[in-house]
C-alpha cells in the first residue's frame, strides 16, 4: 500500500535560487499567503511588495502562508522603479509575467543556469502598471488555451516559478 508523505519524511533537498518576486500592487491577503508558500516550496531567495499595504496579522494571510512568512524573506518597498534599477545594477534579469504585445511564452526564455531573476508579477485586476513594464528586460507569458487570458496571480507565479527553476537546474 502506497502511503502520503509528510513535510518531515520527503527526500525533497531544500534549494534556494537567485530569483526575487517584485509584486506590483498584489493585495490580497489569500493572494499574499499563497506567494509566501509557493516562493519557499520553490527556494524564491525575497519577495519585494510594492504599492501595497499588507496586513502581515490577516488571518487569512497567515492561514494560507502556513508558516512560509517565517521562512522567507521578505520587505516592502514604496518604489518599485527604484527597485528595478537597483537590482539592475546587481545584475538581476527583469523578467514581467504579462501578457504584452511582445512578451514571449515561458517556455521559450532562454536564461543562463546561474542567472539572477527578478520575476514581477501584477495586481489582481489590473496586472503590472505600463510605467514598469517599459522599465523590465523581458516581458513572459503563460500559453493558455482557453478564451480567458489571465489566470489567479499565485497559479501564474506558481508555474512560472516551476519553469524558471527547470530553466536555472
Amino acid at each position: 500500500m502506497t502511503k502520503q508523505l509528510t513535510h518531515q519524511t520527503t527526500s525533497f533537498q531544500s534549494k534556494k535560487f537567485p530569483i526575487k518576486i517584485i509584486c506590483d500592487g498584489v493585495q490580497s491577503p489569500a493572494n499574499i499567503g499563497g506567494l509566501f508558500r509557493i516562493s519557499e516550496a520553490f527556494g524564491v531567495s525575497e519577495l519585494i511588495f510594492c504599492n501595497a499595504s499588507i496586513n502581515f496579522s490577516s488571518s487569512r494571510l497567515r492561514k494560507t502562508a502556513r508558516h512560509t512568512v517565517e521562512k522567507v524573506p521578505f520587505r516592502l518597498s514604496e518604489s518599485i522603479l527604484s527597485e528595478i534599477k537597483e537590482l539592475q545594477k546587481h545584475d538581476y534579469k527583469i523578467i514581467a509575467l504579462e501578457l504584452t504585445e511582445t512578451s514571449i511564452p515561458l517556455e521559450k526564455l532562454t536564461l543562463d543556469a546561474q542567472e539572477k531573476l527578478a520575476l514581477i508579477i501584477g495586481h489582481e485586476q489590473h496586472g503590472i502598471s505600463e510605467t514598469v513594464l517599459k522599465n523590465v528586460d523581458e516581458s513572459t507569458h503563460i500559453r493558455m488555451f482557453g478564451t480567458n487570458s489571465s489566470i489567479n496571480v499565485v497559479q501564474a507565479a506558481g508555474i512560472a516559478l516551476f519553469t524558471l527553476t527547470k530553466l536555472l537546474n
